[in-house]
């Protein structure tokens, strides 16, 4: 696949983590906020620029199975986690171990990032973290993980991972 060696990946498990809010009031319950997301299918290429000018690739959680074919020169991986949603939990642990035992992304810098911690749910993210084991994954991975809390909506944490990026690819 054509792209550099400077383009991260963002991923998030099966069509539910990496989501793009169409609608809906801020603080509603897990299961409203649930349906006012549509799942973000396919790959996109985004801009950000942090200094210079970083290319991100966004794979969809549905395209899981071909993942793979993006690994090829990854310097970083975003893995993306829905907060609102711990049903999903188990799928999305399951893409992250599978993530991390890829020996194309051995050598990557990884960014958990829990998305929507702005929207009211029945656990809190701790215990999500705690539900998968996360401090016993980080500690067992090849990878530098970082982990951060996020809201893409109101933009809490953004800069945080604006920070890991300009660190991560170099801010000259």
């Amino acid at each position: 696949m054509g792209y550099s060696v400077e383009s991260p990946i963002l991923v998030g498990s099966r069509c539910e983590d990496r989501a793009r809010c169409s609608a809906g009031p801020v603080g509603e319950s897990c299961a409203a906020a649930a349906s006012c997301f549509s799942p973000q299918v396919g790959t996109n290429l985004t801009d950000i620029v942090a200094h210079r000018k970083i290319t991100i690739r966004e794979l969809g959680g549905c395209m899981g199975p071909i993942w793979p074919s993006y690994y090829g020169n990854c310097r970083s991986l975003l893995f993306m986690i829905d907060a609102s949603n711990p049903t999903q939990l188990s799928a999305a642990c399951a893409q992250l171990l599978g993530l991390l035992s890829a020996e194309p992304l051995a050598e990557a810098q990884v960014l958990i990032l829990f998305n929507k911690t702005d929207l009211a749910c029945y656990m809190t993210v701790e215990e999500m973290k705690s539900l998968i084991r996360l401090p016993d994954i980080i500690a067992c991975a090849k990878q530098n993980i970082t982990v951060a809390d996020i809201s893409a909506r109101t933009g809490t944490g953004l800069t945080e991972v604006l920070r890991w990026l300009q660190d991560t690819h170099g801010a000259g």
